[in-house]
């Protein structure tokens, strides 16, 4: 590795942060390409889902084609072998005549696995991996987390008052205690854009009626699918709108397993998990999670009671910042969730 390539792909990093919220379920990925001299000469990142990827963009942005020849590209992620909703970015990167590549992270989609390396060495491409790779990996906590996982990453949510309760008793027509502040909502909304699905358990839906959307929040894809844990089939199938394409989880299916079912059926790679507090606690169980965010407000019920918040997880938060009067504590055990996460 030389202090050249780390420079570069420090700088594809950064690019790669341009996509955030607007590519998923695929990944963020940065691209820098360089002549001869070490000279920036295109730069690009996957901006949304379903358009050009970062090699895609960055070899556009080169005036001259004939530069390509006796250059380097810097890509944060292996460039992909395979037709999806666009063509190979290796078979992109061999008719360029690119004779040199440098990957940070290998792609852990089983699509991909190390056939885009393999396409590049075989058509006599000079290929370093593992440059900053780490960081790179760290670019898609979510994505590299439900490759290799075969789940998705799942993020639990909920708020609760310095008390520790989650919502107040209710009478017959009472509604749901306002406990977010107006920035913690909006951030909220921002948390549901960076995840494919949002789950709640029966009980929510009928308590609530919640919308399960990102009003909020301008989300490139649109609001996430909603997931609807109802074991005793209590919620009708129709308590969405068809274009949202709800999920419902019926039966005494094991989580794990509908975890899994999750990602091998319908292609999630991420699930944000708004409660209540019976689902979220029966994931924490089973160590079904890879970030915790807990909002809690300076509000006490003190003796009105309520529904009980479950526990936090029994280690220190990595993270907490503040939401107006509020304070927002990240908890994560996945390697992959850092100080920047969020």
């Amino acid at each position: 590795m030389f202090d050249v390539d780390v420079r570069f792909m420090r700088r594809a990093i950064a690019l790669a942060r341009g996509g955030e919220g607007h590519t998923a379920p695929n990944p963020i990925v940065g691209a820098v390409i360089t002549d001869r001299e070490c000279r920036i000469i295109g730069e690009g990142f996957h901006r949304r889902i379903g358009g050009p990827h970062a090699e895609v963009n960055a070899v556009r942005s080169v005036k001259d084609p004939a530069l390509l020849r006796d250059a380097t590209i810097y890509v944060t992620l292996e460039p992909c072998s395979h037709y999806g909703k666009t063509p190979p970015c290796a078979k992109l990167l061999i008719d360029c005549g690119i004779p040199r590549v440098v990957v940070g992270s290998g792609d852990p989609n089983p699509r991909v696995a190390g056939r885009g390396v393999k396409m590049l060495r075989e058509a006599g491409i000079e290929v370093v991996e593992g440059v900053l790779e780490e960081e790179c990996r760290r670019l898609n906590p979510a994505f590299m987390t439900a490759h290799s996982l075969r789940r998705p990453f799942i993020t639990l949510k909920w708020a609760q008052t310095a008390d520790g309760y989650v919502d107040s008793r209710r009478s017959p027509f009472g509604g749901a205690l306002k406990i977010s502040t107006p920035l913690g909502s909006v951030l909220v909304h921002r948390l549901r854009s960076l995840h494919d699905a949002i789950m709640v358990g029966s009980g929510t839906v009928i308590a609530d009626n919640p919308r399960l959307d990102c009003r909020l929040w301008a989300a490139a894809a649109g609001s996430p699918r909603p997931i609807i844990a109802d074991r005793r089939g209590r919620i009708a199938p129709d308590a969405f709108a068809p274009e949202r394409q709800a999920i419902y989880l019926r039966g005494d299916e094991p989580l794990v397993d509908a975890m899994a079912r999750l990602y091998s059926d319908y292609g999630l790679t991420s699930v944000l998990v708004e409660g209540g507090p019976t689902i979220i606690e029966a994931l924490m169980r089973e160590g079904l999670y890879d970030l915790v965010r807990i909002e809690t407000s300076p509000l006490k019920l003190a003796n009105q009671g309520g529904t009980q918040a479950p526990s936090a997880p029994p280690f220190p938060p990595f993270s907490t910042f503040r939401a107006g009067s509020n304070s927002v504590s990240l908890y994560s055990h996945n390697p992959l969730v850092g100080v920047n996460y969020l």
